[in-house]
Formats: structure tokens, C-alpha cells, sequence
């Protein structure tokens, strides 16, 4: 059999296995769910670092000791802010309004997983999905599938010695694009998790079923001249360096005034960043980009010294970054792109009037997703609110306060970038949109006598009607015909009705 027809096969056998345990697992009680999680969260730590090296070695991307934590976050820090989540049973009631909230899970999910954070995503959605009380089935990338599976097959022998059903978590080993659109289309996958490239969330959202993907990020960080510039250097510099830049929500761009400019190039200078000349950037300009602003996968989540080897510039030993700076934004400027990679725009502003036009015109490259300000005053945070992204970060690095770290943000790897950024959500995605609630609703008001009752409902108008009939003086055609003469252009509408009713009536 051709290796597409038995991916696709694979992907049909994972899917009904997947549906008979999504099944079963939402009868399960919230003490037996907690009891499951706590097993998978004992097997991410146990093989955190295992995993880890699996990602860096097959993809070649990020580093081990960033994926190690990556892991950690993605099992033991979201478990400690999902586990007193309501998602099983009556999760709100209103006495008064006699409302009741009742959570049901979705069923299936199917789980699409990047190659930039391969087991972290695996293990963060497999989480998330057993909270819920739903299954997942993972479409891994292909540059990813060994880890990814791995990931996936460790929670699930983990979620199943606890009691969950068999099947409740799986991975295609076989990844294609028939077999990713089978699980996207076939009847047993009730939503989808997409996390990936353009395309594939793209397609995630075509599919006719419900979706939560995410778009592209290019976060720019702003330096406003109040800012504590030591403090703000160290942030950007452990954010950017985090897994090499590998994080959606990572810098892409620094900003400055040209009152601190020089304070903080020496601060950058001093943490390990290297200034690239103009020859040196449009150097690594060719490398990491093709097609104009498309990125080079061979330059994702790598060292500064393996990209500048590449370009054939010299930098030092102890290099953390390459900074390029640039004078606009869009074609010409290839650095105004996302690179999620050790390198980084530089802009140099009046004041933050300027700083404002030009976030959001660097935004429009990665519109909806992240934006980092570092600031003491609270009157720039307010006009900073309003730019186009669903995270609005204060005074931290992006790639931590973005996924939840150094934030009180959900802890997540699903970063939902609103309408802005084409996504149904805006929010990091979290157990709670990944269940269908429905409302036990009581009668408050007599049915027979609510417009009677409604001290609001005044319309003089309508005095010459009884509910559900027109005025009882129209009883025929010719009568409506006698009065019509006298009608005043107001009253066509209740003339309209009279003849309805007359026409009814025969006559």
C-alpha cells in the first residue's frame, strides 16, 4: 500500500479509537480527571529533559535546557493554574436569575503540532484536552514526528495507568497531508487545535468544523524613555535567547528614543548583543529570508554563531543576538519581518507619537498576536492598550509574558491573535474553550401576561389591537377599502395588517 493510503488509514483507525474513548471519558467525574492529570504531569517532568534533546536533535532547533522548561510548563506550571478550573459538571449557577451552567466537552480534538515546539505543544494540548474531558488525536509536522509522538505516547500511557480509556491520546507515526486532512474532515473530530504555519491554520479554520489556530507574531518592544533601561535589556535579551527565539511571541523589534538610544545599545553591548554594519545585516538578510520575507527553516531557532558562520561575518565568542538596524518597515526592510531566531530589528524614534505609528505598522505583519512595552508611566501603558494585539506586555520579556511565565497569563502554547489576526479567539487558550456549556434556564414571568406586566412596554399605537389579531372594526374588505382614504402614510403598516386579516377571512 502507498504510504499516503496507509497514513490515511492510520489516521481513520486513530480517529474512531479516539471517539469511542472521548466517549467514555465524558462521564468521568472531576476527582478522576484531576487523578489522571496528576499522572501525566509525573510522566512530562520525569522525561522532560528526554524530550528535550529528542526536539533539539531531530529539528535542529532551540535549545535543551529552553525545551526542558518548555516541557515543565506545559505539564506541572499549567496544571497548577487548570487543576481548580470548573470544566465537569455545574461550573456556575445564578440563584436569582435562575440560571444554570452546565459543562459538556467537545469530543475528539484533533491536535496540530509545530516543529518549533514539538513535545511541549504535544504535551500542553494532551492537558488541556483531559481537563476538558475531551480525547486528542495529534497530526505532528513531519520534521517533528519522532519527539512529538514520543510526547504523545508518554501521556497516554501515563493518563491511562490512572484510568483513562485507551486511545484517549494519539499520534499519527505516518504524517501526510491526506491523512492531516482526513482527521481535519472526517466525522469523528469535533474541533481542532491548530498550531503551525499559515497554511495549515488556514486550512484548520476551511475545514467546516470548529477551530482555535493562531497567527503569525512580530512583536515589536518598545524602550520609552522612562523605562529602567538596564532592567528592560536583561528581559529582552533572556526572552530572545529562550530556545533561540523559537516562541511565536518573541521579539522581532526594539524601539527606542532618541533620548536613551545610546543607553541602550551600551546596555545591549554589554548583555551580549552584537550591532551588525549595514553589509553584515543585508548578509544575514540572505540567509534567513527567501522569497523576500519567508524564513529560512535551516536558520529557525539557532545560535547568532551558526548564522553568522553562514553569512561569513565574524562576531564574538560570547555573542547572545544580531541587532540590524532599520529605517523602515515592509519590502526593503527585511528585518521589520518575523525571524524566530537570534536576531533582532533595531528603530530609533522621536517619542512615543512615533513609537505608536511605528508598532502598529510592524504589527501588520504579525497583526493580533504580541506587543512588549517597558515603562514607568502608566499614561504610555493606556495609549499603548489600543494597538492592535491581544497581549499588551508590561515591563517582561515577550516570549515569557506571552505564554504565561512571567505573566499572569494562562500558561499556554496556543496564542490566540482575536479578528485581527484571523483567529476565533484572542486569548491563550485554556481547558475552558475546549467545552460546550449549556444552561438550565427556569420560567421567571407568566407567559400569558409578560407585554401586560412590562411596565416598559408602551406603544399607543397598538391600542386599536388585541394580541395576535388586528383591529376588530376591520372585519372586511370593504371596509378596510372605506377607511383607507383617511389613513394617514403612518398608518400603512396597521392597514397592511387589516387586509391580511380581511383576505384570511374571505372576504
Amino acid at each position: 500500500m502507498d504510504f499516503d493510503l496507509q497514513s490515511v488509514q492510520e489516521a481513520r483507525d486513530l480517529a474512531r479509537a479516539g471517539s469511542i474513548a472521548a466517549e467514555k471519558i465524558a462521564t468521568y467525574t472531576d476527582e478522576l480527571v484531576d487523578s489522571i492529570l496528576r499522572s501525566m504531569v509525573q510522566a512530562a517532568k520525569a522525561n522532560a529533559v528526554k524530550l528535550a534533546r529528542m526536539a533539539v536533535e531531530e529539528t535542529g532547533f532551540g535549545n535543551v535546557p529552553s525545551k526542558t522548561y518548555k516541557n515543565h510548563l506545559a505539564s506541572q506550571v499549567l496544571y497548577d493554574f487548570i487543576k481548580s478550573m470548573k470544566t465537569v459538571g455545574v461550573i456556575k449557577e445564578d440563584p436569582i436569575n435562575r440560571v444554570i451552567e452546565i459543562a459538556e466537552p467537545v469530543g475528539l480534538l484533533m491536535g496540530i503540532t509545530p516543529s518549533t515546539n514539538p513535545t511541549s505543544t504535544a504535551i500542553y494540548k494532551a492537558m488541556i484536552a483531559i481537563k476538558s474531558r475531551n480525547a486528542i488525536v495529534f497530526a505532528p509536522h513531519p520534521a517533528a514526528k519522532k519527539c512529538t509522538l514520543e510526547a504523545a505516547r508518554l501521556m497516554c500511557e501515563a493518563a491511562v495507568a490512572a484510568g483513562a480509556p485507551q486511545g484517549i491520546i494519539s499520534c499519527v507515526s505516518m504524517p501526510s497531508m491526506p491523512a492531516t486532512d482526513e482527521l481535519m474532515k472526517g466525522a469523528d473530530v469535533k474541533m481542532i487545535l491548530a498550531t503551525g504555519g499559515p497554511g495549515m491554520v488556514k486550512a484548520a479554520y476551511s475545514s467546516g468544523k470548529p477551530a482555535l489556530g493562531v497567527g503569525a507574531g512580530n512583536s515589536p518592544a518598545y524602550i520609552e524613555k522612562t523605562a529602567n533601561v538596564q532592567q528592560a535589556v536583561k528581559n529582552i535579551i533572556a526572552s530572545k535567547t529562550f530556545d533561540y527565539g523559537t516562541i511565536c511571541a518573541s521579539e522581532q523589534s526594539i524601539i527606542v528614543e532618541e533620548c536613551n538610544r545610546e543607553a541602550v545599545i551600551a546596555e545591549l553591548k554589554k548583555n551580549g548583543a552584537y550591532f551588525m554594519t549595514a553589509e553584515e545585516t543585508h548578509k544575514v538578510c540572505a540567509c534567513l529570508f527567501k522569497n523576500g520575507h519567508v524564513m529560512n527553516a535551516s536558520f529557525v531557532g539557532r545560535a547568532p554563531q551558526v548564522i553568522a558562520e553562514a553569512a561569513g561575518i565574524a562576531i564574538p565568542a560570547d555573542t547572545k543576538v544580531l541587532i540590524g538596524e532599520q529605517q523602515g518597515v515592509g519590502a526593503g526592510s527585511p528585518l521589520s519581518f518575523e525571524k524566530l531566531t537570534t536576531v533582532l530589528a533595531f528603530y530609533t524614534v522621536k517619542d512615543w507619537h512615533e513609537a505608536c505609528k511605528l508598532s502598529i505598522e510592524l504589527l501588520q505583519n504579525g497583526i493580533g498576536h504580541t506587543m512588549s512595552l517597558h515603562t514607568e508611566d502608566e499614561n504610555i501603558v493606556r495609549e499603548f492598550s489600543v494597538k492592535p494585539a491581544s497581549r499588551i506586555l508590561v515591563n517582561t520579556g515577550s516570549t515569557q509574558g506571552g505564554v504565561g511565565i512571567s505573566t499572569g497569563l494562562a500558561p499556554a502554547f496556543t496564542l490566540g491573535c482575536g479578528s485581527w489576526g484571523g483567529s476565533s479567539v484572542s486569548e491563550n487558550v485554556t481547558p475552558e474553550h475546549l467545552i460546550n456549556i449549556k444552561k438550565v434556564a427556569y420560567g421567571l414571568k407568566n407567559c400569558s401576561t409578560v407585554a401586560e406586566d412590562d411596565p416598559t412596554f408602551n406603544y399607543p399605537e397598538l391600542n386599536n389591537y388585541t394580541c395576535g389579531s388586528s383591529t376588530a372594526s376591520a372585519t372586511s374588505l370593504d371596509d378596510v377599502l372605506a377607511n383607507a382614504s383617511s389613513l394617514e402614510h403612518e398608518k400603512l403598516v396597521q392597514l397592511a395588517s387589516s387586509l391580511v386579516l380581511a383576505l384570511a377571512k374571505g372576504a
